[in-house]
């Protein structure tokens, strides 16, 4: 059913659960993991020009890490990749080129303290993904999932 995960990734602390709850559905379905962190050209555009390409080397290394850990995380093999552009464009494409079944991202990204309830990219992903888009919320501080609190 999940023979191809891709778990879209910023690197922050709201995507763990994402990622966590991902590799649990490739495990759970012997599936295939894609691990895609998309460099946000936009961020970089807006950045000043003299400061643009370290921005951009700093976010490559960021993304670099945060595969790097879904890696470490994984019990399986985990083919990787680092895409630029607009990540929710990216995402899709990404999904669509290794013919995924489900992406798997936060709600919430590196931004997510200013979001209301889907971050930005989250919800263009939702609208425009070929495949189906499980979204996982990051927990708050002291939450306990409801299938540990027996609900």
């Amino acid at each position: 059913m999940y023979e191809t995960v891709v778990l879209a990734t910023d690197g922050s602390a709201s995507t763990e659960r994402a990622v966590t709850v991902g590799l649990d559905l490739v495990r759970r379905f012997d599936g295939a993991v894609h691990a895609l962190y998309v460099v946000d050209e936009g961020e970089v555009a807006s950045t000043p020009e003299d400061v643009r390409a370290d921005l951009r080397t700093s976010l490559e290394r960021r993304g670099q890490e945060a595969l790097e850990r879904i890696e470490g995380e994984s019990d399986r093999e985990v083919s990787t990749a680092i895409r630029s552009g607009k990540p929710a464009t990216e995402i899709c494409e990404y999904a669509s080129d290794v013919g995924a079944d489900v992406v798997v991202t936060g709600t919430r990204g590196r931004h997510g303290e200013h979001a209301l309830l889907l971050g930005s990219v989250a919800e263009a992903v939702v609208r425009t993904s070929p495949v189906p888009v499980l979204t996982v919320r990051q927990l708050e501080d002291g939450e306990v999932p409801a299938r540990e609190r027996g609900a």
